[in-house]
């Protein structure tokens, strides 16, 4: 790559604020033009950059490399004639000239490796410059990783955005008028609820970047623009004729709002609010349940003779009668219930009848 001032190089950092990967002099010839232009080129990121000359530290104009259908090249490897590559792009047709067979070689391997995230097969490079294209390869996968699942808290807060001097000083990561949707869904917004603001931030074509979507009342009718904003480390990059660095994405959205002299205004879809307090019902309360009470049947006790009182015995259950086809039992259901009264009175008896047989001195006598 050629040497420039050291002032020039800080500068088109803080513009473009992409990785450098490749620069040097190039000819450039659009579809329709009869001459090549010089110009200096620099490859940042997936993006040449077309400066007037090695001085100018702003880009006069861009090629997106991520829009390349393909890349053709025209005398190939012939050491006395200029090297001409043919980008086709999706928007138009560009063509890149290199006087020297070699350092077009590097151009054309660069130049494919970001734009197909893949380092191209046959090249006539040195260890030491396939060495490099794998070192940018591997930092072109990362900086262009798919960002996750599109919605306002998985898109990350950035670590330097501040809410000083910024749109919403209450919030210092996205601005409430960031929605996740297509450039087509945002422009559609705008065209169908004109009350609610004019210009909306969301996602980039990309996924990996932001975008502004606005709309502006002209006298010949509305227009819809869109701006793409970069992410870098050390914030966000508004692609501008003159590129704009701020540290937020608030900080972005307040650019444009101050460049339109306030005129547009974000996107705000109007929350419902209610009016009115209404008293609420009073909790029913529940009678209390009644628990019953447990019955328990008395318990009996006999009198001994001679007035102690011993202690209780349960009485014993009466036998049941067996019938004469076998010694079969007859249900609970069939037997009588005797009367309580009778029942203790045999009970007493039999009692009385056990004691006076193993003491028969107890018997009393008969007058």
């Amino acid at each position: 790559m050629a040497a420039f001032p050291i002032g020039v190089n800080k500068r088109r950092d803080t513009i473009t604020a992409l990785p450098l990967y490749y620069s040097g002099h190039l000819l450039k010839k659009c579809t329709g033009e009869k001459d090549f232009k010089k110009c200096y080129g620099e490859l940042r990121g997936s993006t040449i950059f077309l400066y007037t000359d090695q001085m100018h530290d702003t880009y006069s104009e861009k090629l997106d490399l991520q829009m390349l259908k393909s890349m053709s090249m025209d005398a190939p490897y012939q050491k006395k004639r200029s090297t001409i590559y043919t980008l086709t792009l999706s928007n138009e047709e560009v063509q890149l000239k290199v006087d020297n067979p070699d350092t077009g070689e590097e151009w054309r391997g660069f130049i494919m490796t970001v734009a197909t995230r893949e380092i191209p097969s046959k090249l006539q490079l040195l260890p030491g410059q396939m060495l490099r294209l794998e070192e940018v390869l591997s930092e072109e996968q990362k900086r262009q990783a798919p960002c996750p699942a599109l919605s306002t808290t998985t898109y990350p807060i950035h670590p330097s955005s501040s809410p000083g001097n910024t749109y919403d000083n209450t919030l210092s990561g996205i601005p409430p008028c960031f929605f996740p949707v297509s450039r087509q869904k945002a422009e559609k917004m705008l065209k169908e609820n004109t009350e609610y603001g004019s210009i909306i931030l969301r996602p980039s074509t990309d996924n990996t970047n932001y975008a502004i979507t606005l709309r502006q009342d002209n006298p010949s009718g509305p227009v819809m623009k869109n701006y793409k904003v970069l992410s870098i480390d050390t914030g966000f990059v508004i692609e501008l004729n003159v590129p704009v660095t701020v540290p937020s994405l608030a900080a972005v959205l307040d650019h444009f709002l101050k460049a339109t002299e306030f005129r547009l205004h974000p996107y705000l879809v109007p929350q419902t609010y209610d009016t009115c307090i209404e008293l609420p019902p009073e909790k029913s309360t529940l009678p209390s349940k009644t628990v019953p009470m447990a019955t328990v049947a008395p318990m009996t006790h006999t009198q001994s003779p001679v007035g102690d009182t011993p202690p209780s015995y349960p009485i014993p259950p009466l036998p049941t009668k067996a019938t004469e086809a076998g010694n079969e039992y007859q249900d609970a259901d069939d037997i009588s219930t005797p009367d309580l009264h009778q029942e203790l009175c045999i009970a007493v008896q039999r009692r009385r009848e056990q004691i006076y047989t193993g003491a028969p001195f107890l018997r009393p006598t008969q007058k």
